[in-house]
């Protein structure tokens, strides 16, 4: 397949209108607001918006197509004035009007929506199920609107031989079998999957788990290759069918934005990810960054998201400030822990030896920081590293290597054990969640069995593949050419 060939979006197009005022007062004739307007905003909703932010996702010059429903109304009309110029539009016919979503704001907030609007699609064209069959990967916005209903045998067959996403819809069509993705939010988890465990007390749950049991149980019952389930400000978790061991990607920064199309953006930088040739694993880690990054500039109401302008970069990490000295002793750790915890909070344990700390580490150790309200850090003793790496290791003493891990703002507490493993420890700390990175599952972490104790929870964070303290010291005592020195060094 070559790069030319199009992303493909296929769905529900909406209008959606923002109007934005300010009020001060209450209307004579009943207790409601009164909004002065000041300004009047219409952008393509639904299957239009994630083809508009498509159109900003790629970048080797390929094409976008929007195959959707629109007629001759005056919402349709606006539709196709408002289009990027990067989105190639395939029109089914519109039998109808078309769906308009009109939001009123006021300090930037929505005050009320008023929707209208009853359109539905057509029989599609010849132009629809031929583009389907060039395309390097599909994104179905499925919005309850019945296209993806039109299109369906296509799509099965499409999602045999290429990336197919599927952001799906309460009210829609159920995802085509063999779909490479499945993006819905949490709400629309539990409306499909109410209980996703009887008997284990998790109907209705907010938990990591029970959106992991969601997303695993929809995975089997649509036949899709995964799941990934959105969880807002929380980040979103990637699952398959029978699989215990979810990927937990959470947000690189926390914002109080518009979430306004967040979920397409999410659903198309997936679908771009795959065409690009990732997994979904990384399908997903971008998607997370790409919505946060979103909802962080204003979301779909800030015309700059969606139209092809230079947009901010998404902002990475979190700053810390001055702090005082990060405890190091067990009774210092504990009492982090037990005051965490008093005020309801979510204590994070993960553990390693970060000797040579790199890009990997930090990465996890951010990512993990932000899955709760603080971060322990259970660090190998200098006897323990060496028992597992080999003479020669550690090559920073275990001094240092605790000097530089409290060195970041991400770290709460660091905690040292002399075993091969934590699990001592970590029935002395009793956290929340236990989290390694993406080169681990859960079921072959030896620490899992003690988290279930006390009712923890083991997640595998992403990691940041080809990092490793080994190869880092192979380059450094090498030079340009590593390869005659790599012998003498331990693993």
């Amino acid at each position: 397949m070559t790069s030319q060939q199009p992303i493909v979006v296929v769905g529900d197009t909406l209008l959606d209108q923002d109007v934005h005022g300010d009020t001060s007062r209450l209307a004579p004739d009943a207790p409601v607001p009164v909004v002065d307007v000041a300004e009047e905003r219409a952008r393509p909703g639904g299957a239009g918006l994630a083809a508009a932010l498509a159109a900003l996702a790629v970048r080797d010059g390929r094409e976008v197509v929007l195959v959707t429903a629109l007629g001759d109304d005056q919402a349709s009309e606006t539709v196709r004035a408002v289009m990027p110029p990067g989105v190639r539009l395939v029109e089914i016919p519109l039998r109808g009007t078309l769906p308009v979503k009109t939001r009123v704001c006021v300090d930037g907030r929505p005050l009320v929506r008023v929707d209208r609007g009853d359109g539905r699609p057509g029989t599609p064209g010849d132009e629809a199920r031929e583009v389907l069959r060039e395309a390097r990967a599909v994104l179905v916005a499925d919005y309850g609107r019945a296209t993806a209903s039109a299109l369906r045998e296509e799509l099965s067959e499409a999602a045999r031989h290429l990336p197919l996403v599927w952001d799906p819809h309460p009210r829609g069509e159920a995802p085509v079998a063999g779909a490479r993705l499945v993006t819905p939010n949490d709400r629309e988890a539990r409306t499909f999957v109410p209980d996703p465990a009887p008997g284990q007390g998790l109907a209705g749950s907010d938990s990591l788990r029970a959106h992991g049991l969601r997303g695993a149980r929809l995975a089997e019952r649509w036949g899709v290759a995964s799941v990934g389930v959105t969880l807002g400000a929380r980040g979103a978790l990637l699952t398959r069918a029978r699989c215990d061991d979810p990927l937990y990607v959470p947000v690189t920064r926390h914002t109080a934005g518009d979430p306004c199309g967040a979920g397409d953006c999410f659903a198309i930088t997936a679908a771009v990810a795959l065409a690009d040739g990732g997994l979904p694993e990384e399908a997903v880690l971008r998607a997370v960054e790409a919505a946060s990054a979103f909802v962080a500039a204003g979301g779909a109401g800030n015309p700059d998201t969606w139209r092809p302008r230079q947009r901010p970069p998404a902002g990475r990490g979190r700053t810390g400030g001055a702090r005082g000295r990060v405890p190091r002793r067990l009774a210092e750790v504990l009492a982090v822990v037990e005051s965490v915890q008093a005020r309801g909070g979510t204590v994070v344990a993960t553990g390693g030896c970060f000797d040579l700390l790199h890009a990997g580490h930090v990465q996890l150790l951010q990512n993990a920081r932000r899955t709760g309200d603080c971060l322990i850090v259970c660090l190998n003793s200098d006897a323990s590293v060496r028992r597992l790496k080999g003479p020669g290791r550690p090559l920073n003493p275990l001094a240092d290597r605790i000097r530089v891990l409290t060195g970041l703002a991400c770290v709460d507490a660091v905690a040292v054990f002399d075993e091969d493993t934590p699990e001592t420890l970590l029935r002395r700390i009793r956290p929340d969640l236990w989290v390694k990175g993406g080169d681990y599952s859960v079921s072959g972490l030896p620490e899992a069995a003690a988290l279930r104790e006390w009712g923890g929870q083991a997640l595998v964070l992403p990691y940041l593949a080809g990092r490793s303290t080994t190869a880092i010291a192979r380059r450094a005592a090498g030079g340009p050419d590593s390869s005659s020195a790599s012998a003498a060094l331990p693993r």
